[in-house]
């Protein structure tokens, strides 16, 4: 009986503020995720911060990228929507008009 529960979507369409809070969430780790890869090829190839400042600029534009990608298709599923409400609220009164200009 959950799993029927789960399984509808939910009734309102779009990202929520817990999604939009997790791109916050997911920037910082994938920046965090690649100072240390970089740490380690530094360690490794015995450089000198050279990895780490090129994985903290690759993870913050990767991050960033991704953050983008996740809101313009909120934005455009949330312009959608509205063109849709839009539209449907002219057919609406276009009705009321043809009800009123019958005798």
């Amino acid at each position: 009986m959950d799993d029927e529960k789960r399984s509808r979507p939910s009734p309102r369409a779009g990202l929520s503020g817990a999604d939009f809070a997790g791109l916050g969430i997911q920037f910082a780790f994938a920046i965090v995720a690649f100072l240390f890869a970089g740490q380690w090829l530094d360690k490794r190839l015995g450089t000198n911060s050279l990895f780490t400042i090129v994985g903290v600029f690759v993870g913050a534009g990767g991050a960033f990228y991704n953050m983008y990608r996740k809101v313009s298709a909120a934005q455009k599923q949330d312009d959608e929507a509205r063109e849709a409400r839009r539209g449907k609220r002219q057919e609406g009164s276009e009705k009321g008009e043809e009800i009123k200009g019958k005798p």
